[in-house]
């Protein structure tokens, strides 16, 4: 059971402390916007049973990726360690609460439940996910999906950064994504900023306070 022993507010919460993570989290960092990186993979409709048989590591066999991610990935752990990047490998995100915002707003906030507390933040990030599970949760939050998932997950303030249809995106567009979701969310936060999120704004309303979906793995 999420744990309840606090509740932190930031800005961002990163779901998965992977390469995608840490990348996204260095993004945002570079642009001044707090964040919070904490594990967690699979993400799941509320009451849906467990199941990551198809969402095993599909990363290229290569050598060369292989070398190529792992060489990426020390170095972000480098950054995140030398900035101060908060990085917080042994917390899980095990249930995502969908709040409503404050008034005015046009995307509602998040409660990240973890076994020792709650994160709430403006936006989310998640980092290893299936399309269907995705569609799933945004159907058990009562939000119409249609073709484009990305783009209903970002009406509600979540961002995909290495989410792949079938096989893990390569550690090149891992990190332009990571660079496009980062300056996404710095616009919205300092909106004067002269910065342009690449996405479409959205009037879209929410759901009332209450929907929620389990992250496990």
């Amino acid at each position: 059971m999420p744990g309840d022993a606090g509740t932190e507010q930031t800005t961002t919460v990163i779901i998965g402390t992977g390469l995608s993570g840490l990348a996204v989290a260095a993004e945002l960092r570079r642009h001044g916007v707090q964040s919070i990186v904490v594990d967690g993979l699979d993400i799941l409709g509320a009451g849906q049973p467990a199941n990551t048989s198809s969402l095993q590591r599909c990363d290229a066999a290569d050598s060369d990726t292989l070398r190529e991610r792992n060489e990426i990935l020390r170095h972000l752990r480098n950054y995140a360690a030398s900035h101060s990047v908060d990085v917080r490998n042994s917390t899980r995100a095990v249930q995502l609460t969908m709040l409503e915002g404050p008034e005015g707003a046009t995307a509602p906030q998040w409660q990240v439940h973890t076994p020792t507390g709650i994160l709430v933040a403006d936006h989310i990030v998640l980092t290893r996910c299936a399309h269907s599970q995705l569609r799933r949760m945004l159907n058990d939050f009562g939000i119409a999906v249609g073709r484009n998932v990305a783009a209903a997950m970002r009406a509600i303030g979540i961002y995909l950064v290495g989410v792949g249809e079938l096989i893990t995106p390569s550690p090149k567009e891992v990190l332009r994504q990571a660079k496009t979701v980062g300056q996404a969310i710095s616009a919205k936060v300092n909106p004067d900023s002269g910065q342009s999120s690449g996405a479409p704004r959205s009037n879209s309303s929410f759901p009332a306070t209450g929907g929620f979906a389990v992250l496990t793995c």
